[in-house]
């Protein structure tokens, strides 16, 4: 293992957005035995030191690549593409005008049929976003486009958030 490994190198899995979750979870589970601090016991505590190093590595980048989300970003992230979210808002005008449409609906919920509808309706949005992020970084390779559907998928993500948090102020 080699600490300057980016994520997909560490994994030993290839640098795409199509990740198999189930090859993820195994190459983590692998990775987390060989670097166990309880391996090294025996060649002290420089050497346990090291190994917690890795294991906290590892953990980092399992985060990063088992989340579409932060897959996605990572990814552009290396292909010199940053998101940059917190100073880069731009969006199509459909897509605002959907922001809008949507934090209407939220204001507008009186229950958990209209929560439910919204909550499916942001759901097949974050599907299909994921699905063009897809295309763009494993078909297309358009690095900026990737960026520009991750800064949506974080719009995308934050509103579920605000649903669940109506619900709750619902009671539901």
């Amino acid at each position: 293992m080699n600490l300057q490994s980016d994520d997909f190198e560490l994994f030993g899995v290839p640098h795409r957005f199509a990740q198999e979750r189930a090859e993820l979870d195994a190459r983590w589970k692998d990775l987390q035995r060989e670097a166990h601090p309880d391996r090294f016991a025996a060649q002290g505590a420089a050497a346990q030191r090291v190994a917690m190093q890795w294991s906290v590595r590892i953990n980092e980048a399992y985060q990063r690549l088992k989340d579409p989300l932060k897959r996605a970003g990572y990814l552009c992230e290396l292909h010199g593409a940053p998101i940059r979210a917190e100073d880069n808002t731009a969006m199509p005008a459909a897509f605002l005008m959907q922001q809008m449409q949507w934090r209407e609906a939220l204001d507008e919920a009186a229950g958990a049929a209209e929560l439910d509808a919204l909550d499916n309706e942001t759901q097949a949005a974050r599907a299909a976003a994921l699905a063009r992020c897809a295309a763009l970084i494993d078909a297309q390779q358009d690095w900026a486009g990737a960026a520009r559907e991750v800064r949506s998928l974080m719009f995308i993500a934050r509103f579920a958030q605000d649903i669940e948090s109506r619900r709750e102020q619902l009671g539901q």
